[in-house]
């Protein structure tokens, strides 16, 4: 009997634990599913209207029973929650799904370690986020965001020779046109890197102005069931516009289906509701600090899955990256140690830095 009370404490303990190990599989996933999806062939704006139209179903019988009694919603809240969907959600979602058919799944979770920087130097720049050049703290998240953002870039742009974990060689010959593991040109990956980082910088000033709105707005789960609807309006007619083609709107029970259902349903139900528990249990650096490691799973899977060479340039790129996230984490979190005294600051951080994926 005690032994089996032991093991439900040492479980209890550990269940933060398990729950970011899960999400991030769920993470590398959806890179791994999306990236499939987009080069069997589906449109990418029609990829992100299933993604959204499935995470408001999915979202709305909760956001209608759990938070019945919350806060009214004003004509002037709405408006203001439509904009910041609109170049949040929308805009980087779509930039996102168009980057990635010009990149690979490992550069897509790469770059995503970039969003807690990119997020905190748009904080920075209008002045919600104070710097301090004379403290340790201060200087450690400057030069962890400068060597991130170098790190990304490298990444980007500097291959090196590839790394041959196995010979790919027989195998990528045989590959149909629809495999995910492919060569680009230099214009495409350059192309596909910067659409891809400008969707990273949408989605971190995203995160930001949710912070303000989450003042005026604190029921959660409604509001992103709101911003989901918004944005598979939204998105909607951005796809129109750009896809004439109805047969690109058929879903069949294929990658296609799956790939949207598990985004949708998945990774922005689901999963962003486990880190917000995750968050409140640990705190925000806890969860940002698993971040990379959806990278390594999505590196590994590639790899093994869909022959993507890796190469020692990008490992360099990061090594760079990791080291100026967790540069920056270091200093944020001795910075939150000395304002403790403010607990609704620390509260409005937990929303800031609980979705660090697209």
């Amino acid at each position: 009997m005690k032994g089996l009370l032991k093991y439900s404490m040492v479980m209890e303990n550990h269940k933060p634990y398990i729950a970011m190990l899960f999400i991030q599989f769920v993470y590398a996933g959806m890179a791994l599913f999306s990236k499939a999806a987009i080069s069997k062939g589906m449109n990418p704006y029609v990829f992100v209207v299933y993604r959204q139209a499935f995470a408001t179903v999915a979202l709305a019988p909760f956001a209608l029973f759990l938070e019945s009694k919350q806060t009214s919603l004003s004509y002037k809240l709405l408006c203001k929650i439509f904009l910041v969907s609109l170049c949040g959600l929308t805009l980087s979602l779509n930039l996102y799904y168009v980057a990635i058919n010009y990149t690979t799944a490992t550069f897509a979770a790469a770059t995503s370690n970039t969003v807690p920087v990119l997020t905190f130097i748009i904080a920075a720049c209008l002045r919600m986020e104070s710097i301090s050049i004379r403290q340790i703290p201060g200087i450690a998240k400057v030069f962890g965001s400068v060597i991130s953002l170098s790190g990304a870039l490298m990444f980007a742009f500097v291959k090196g020779p590839p790394i041959k974990f196995m010979n790919w060689h027989s195998a990528t010959q045989n590959q149909t046109a629809y495999t995910p593991s492919k060569t680009y040109s230099i214009g495409e990956w350059i192309k596909g890197s910067l659409i891809m980082l400008s969707a990273n910088t949408a989605w971190s000033l995203w995160i930001v102005l949710q912070g303000r709105i989450v003042k005026q707005y604190p029921a959660k789960i409604r509001l992103t069931a709101l911003q989901c609807f918004f944005s598979c309006i939204q998105s909607t007619c951005w796809a129109i516009a750009a896809e004439r083609n109805l047969s690109a709107w058929k879903l069949g029970w294929d990658v296609h289906l799956l790939s949207v259902s598990y985004c949708g349903v998945i990774v922005t139900g689901m999963t962003y509701w486990l880190q917000v528990w995750t968050i409140e249990r640990k705190g925000p650096v806890f969860t940002a600090i698993f971040t990379p490691l959806a990278l390594v799973i999505t590196a590994i899977f590639s790899a093994f899955l869909w022959k993507e060479t890796l190469h020692w340039g990008s490992v360099g790129g990061v090594v760079l990256l990791v080291g100026g996230l967790y540069s920056v984490l270091w200093g944020k979190k001795k910075e939150d140690g000395r304002n403790e005294q403010n607990p609704d600051a620390n509260k409005e951080e937990i929303v800031l830095e609980c979705i660090t994926h697209h």
